[in-house]
């Protein structure tokens, strides 16, 4: 019936969301080399299939977050869905790399609202306590699922179908999607700021943001100090320098408001959210489908079947393991002892060999790696959103997939960098810098580790009532009810 959502309606939607949003990311990876023979992209032009997408994404992230706080949440949710539903058909029906370069930038588009307002609706809906901890479990296991099984899909439906099912495969989940949503949320939806959106505050945002990972994009490929790479990066950092002066001083409703950064778990929280971007995620993918296919000699299929390991174990541990954990065992403590197994695990993939067999080249390490990254990923959400009243939700959700977006590209670029070597193309240099690179992800799981230690012990609920920073929220008249 219209209008009459449920808690777990709207979760259901909430993981639906980042799951096709973290499918999108991942799929594309193995189906790289199709599209290029198919289309005729120049060699040089193929990594913008790739950039295009995460140069919208990162870009309008922040803007993304805050638009669900100011139009309300069923609006946004259904805008969203269907621009990257669109996006994905223009993609997967293109014949020419430029039309296909540009879907995939608007995608990357619709994925910046969705991401954020998925976890938006999770927090905004479930009240601070082992309901929401439930709640954010089982949203992060389907994020951690829809990642991993991008991968496992991307393999099979390139070598036994076509490039074209990988950019159309969230079409079929996204159009039910659509019309389930259209149905059962409600018009009158989520608290929202009165007033217009930062309009300023958005567009410093989208320039930083954008600009800064374009420069880490071009590290892939080029030194940091060459031009490509250090002029975006220079001009991105301006302009996010020019955004925190403008938020601080000028905004009257800060895209991102300072008052966030007050709270226990938000500053830490999301530097802790960074090294998780940075070492789980898109560098685990990248290196690991790398690994599979150019040491191992596996297909495209069983590249993709690589990766079901890291789908199950996540799965399991993200839903049943870690919130019974987190009933006994405080977050911090949790992420710290996720990073050490994770770390682990990498160090384990950093000794794969051509000689290696699939149980101790890929299955021994993936139970190690998915376990130590589903008893990080609940706690580090938990900590970052604890404590934001409903107001500012939004925000603080864009700020988060911002923080993971970045740091996995950050990561990648300098495990890139860090691993190049003049002699690559000999199977003895690659399997070595795969290894390095791994042993790269081990090191950033020390250091969140570490960071950990700097969050709050014990992260409390909002008081009832009150916004973080002494004013008014829904907080208080959010429990126990749907607040989208």
């Amino acid at each position: 019936m219209r209008g009459r959502e449920t808690p777990r309606t709207i979760l259901a939607l909430a993981c639906v969301a980042q799951f096709i949003v973290l499918f999108d990311v991942s799929v594309i990876t193995v189906a790289l080399p199709s599209m290029q023979e198919d289309l005729g992209f120049d060699p040089a032009n193929l990594q913008w299939v790739v950039t295009g997408y995460a140069l919208a994404f990162a870009g309008l992230l922040l803007l993304g977050g805050r638009l669900g706080d100011v139009y309300g949440h069923r609006r946004v949710f259904l805008g969203g869905l269907s621009v990257f539903v669109v996006a994905g058909v223009i993609g997967g029906l293109a014949t020419t790399p430029a039309v296909l370069i540009a879907a995939r930038a608007v995608k990357g588009a619709g994925a910046s609202v969705l991401a954020p307002l998925a976890l938006t609706m999770v927090t905004t809906t479930f009240p601070e306590g082992h309901r929401r901890t439930r709640a954010l479990a089982v949203w992060t296991a389907v994020s951690l699922a829809g990642g991993a099984s991008g991968n496992l899909f991307g393999g099979i439906l390139t070598e036994y179908l076509s490039w074209r099912t990988v950019l159309l495969a969230n079409v079929p989940i996204g159009v039910p999607v659509l019309l389930f949503a259209a149905r059962r949320l409600a018009r009158r939806d989520g608290p929202r700021r009165s007033g217009r959106l930062d309009v300023p505050g958005a567009l410093l945002a989208t320039v930083a943001l954008a600009l800064i990972t374009l420069g880490i994009t071009q590290a892939r490929t080029h030194h940091w100090t060459d031009p490509a790479t250090a002029l975006p990066v220079a001009g991105g950092s301006v302009a996010l320098a020019a955004f925190v002066v403008f938020e601080q001083r000028f905004a009257r409703q800060p895209l991102v408001p300072p008052s966030l950064f007050g709270l226990p778990g938000v500053g830490w929280g999301n530097l802790a959210m960074l090294l998780a971007g940075a070492g789980f995620h898109i560098p685990v993918w990248y290196f690991l489908t790398l690994t599979m296919q150019e040491v191992l000699n596996y297909s495209a299929a069983q590249t993709g079947l690589g990766f079901l390991p890291h789908t199950v174990v996540m799965l399991l541990v993200g839903l049943f393991a870690t919130p019974r954990l987190m009933r006994y065992v405080q977050a911090r403590t949790l992420i710290s002892a996720g990073a050490l197994v994770a770390a682990v695990g990498f160090l384990w993939q950093s000794g794969v060999t051509a000689d290696s067999g699939y149980l101790d080249g890929i299955l021994g390490p993936a139970v190690v790696i998915s376990l130590g990254a589903g008893l990080v990923s609940t706690p580090l959400t938990t900590a970052v959103t604890s404590g934001v009243g409903s107001a500012d939700a939004g925000a603080a959700s864009g700020l988060v997939n911002t923080t993971r977006q970045f740091g996995g590209a950050f990561g990648l670029a300098v495990l890139l960098t860090a691993t190049a070597n003049d002699s690559a193309d000999t199977p003895a240099a690659i399997v070595d810098g795969f290894g390095h690179a791994f042993q790269g992800m081990a090191a950033i799981m020390l250091a969140l580790a570490a960071l950990a230690t700097l969050l709050p012990a014990q992260l409390r609920p909002a008081r009832r009532g009150l916004r973080p920073g002494g004013g008014p929220s829904q907080v208080g008249a959010d429990h126990g009810r749907s607040a989208t």
